[in-house]
């Protein structure tokens, strides 16, 4: 019996792709710039106040951690798929080497 390949992607996966391919567009830039300036613009309704600082701070730092784990995994994807291309050329040459040149890693 020959194992059938998972092309399922799981929950996470899914998400991680959405979201990336949301994060990097161009309306995710505009979004972000309107915040700010809605941001920027209530300082001084709220007199500048820790309250009003606290919310910007607050917030790029959430999104900051999460971006983090979505770029590495965004990342880490890339990385496997150059590296399974580049090994196809060394699998397709029988004459070929696949040790490294330089000895060092």
């Amino acid at each position: 019996m020959s194992a059938k390949p998972n092309n399922k992607k799981s929950l996470f996966e899914a998400f991680a792709t959405q979201a990336t391919r949301a994060a990097g567009s161009n309306m995710a830039f505009i979004i972000a710039t309107l915040i700010i300036i809605v941001w920027a613009a209530t300082g001084p309704i709220f007199n500048y106040s820790d309250t009003w600082q606290l919310v910007i701070n607050t917030g790029t730092t959430v999104i900051t951690f999460l971006m983090v784990f979505l770029i590495q995994k965004a990342q880490n994807k890339d990385a496997i798929a150059i590296q399974i291309k580049l090994n196809e050329p060394v699998a397709a040459n029988a004459n070929a080497s696949n040790r490294v040149v330089s000895g060092k890693i």
